[in-house]
């Protein structure tokens, strides 16, 4: 499936670590759609199966109402229960290829990669987008491979499809990737962990599409007016 490059502008990774007692996560992701991330993913390793496809039907709701995307985590059988848009699949996961082929052409299939040579080798199994990281370390994470700037320029020249970074990405540290050729952010801990989650959607939003266009950032500008 051939996806616009401008779905991976602001991509948000659920984290339930930053929930309130008693709340789900439909109501942070909610407030994020409101404030126009372009695609979320539904990430849950700890949840067992059956609040994992609750969710994913929530969110899936959700998602449809505000137009974007919804991609679930390591989980093709999940997101296909749940009518999900895709799914990302990490290099120990079930595999690009067996992924399409569960989930048949119409999905979004992502791919993490960590340099030119997994990239390339997603693409040709016919992944839509790749995740590339950790381009600043994680703090949710633990099991990441970092990736330099030059390796995250390579990867992108090298391939057709889209590539979004993930990993340890905030407002201050997001000009940093000027120039290396990704189409948007991937963001966790920087939306999720937010009081205003709009406010930080709508900042991060602005500076991914300065990124990708290769504007000048105005950081006294952005945000925090």
């Amino acid at each position: 499936m051939k996806i616009d490059r401008k779905i991976m502008t602001l991509y948000a990774v659920t984290d339930r670590r930053w929930l309130k007692p008693g709340e789900n996560l439909a109501k942070p992701v909610e407030e994020l759609l409101r404030a126009g991330v372009t695609c979320v993913q539904l990430r849950e390793k700890a949840a067992d199966d059956r609040l994992f496809l609750e969710e994913a039907r929530q969110l899936k709701k959700l998602c449809s109402r505000y137009q974007t995307p919804l991609i679930i985590n390591d989980r093709p059988d999940i997101a296909k229960m749940a009518g999900a848009d895709g799914v990302h699949v990490g290099l120990s996961d079930m595999g690009i290829e067996k992924a399409r082929a569960f989930l048949g052409e119409g999905s979004i299939i992502g791919g993490s990669v960590h340099n030119v040579k997994e990239a390339l080798a997603a693409q040709e199994a016919g992944a839509d987008y790749l995740g590339c990281g950790a381009v600043f370390g994680s703090s949710t994470k633990t099991d990441t491979t970092a990736i330099s700037y030059e390796e995250l320029k390579d990867i992108c020249q090298a391939v057709e499809i889209p590539v979004v970074a993930i990993g340890g990405i905030h407002r201050g540290n997001v000009k940093n990737l000027a120039g290396s050729g990704v189409d948007g952010i991937a963001v966790i801990s920087a939306l999720f962990e937010k009081e205003d989650k709009a406010s930080a959607a709508r900042e991060l939003l602005e500076l991914s599409i300065c990124l990708r266009n290769g504007r000048t950032y105005q950081s006294d500008s952005v945000g925090g007016r």
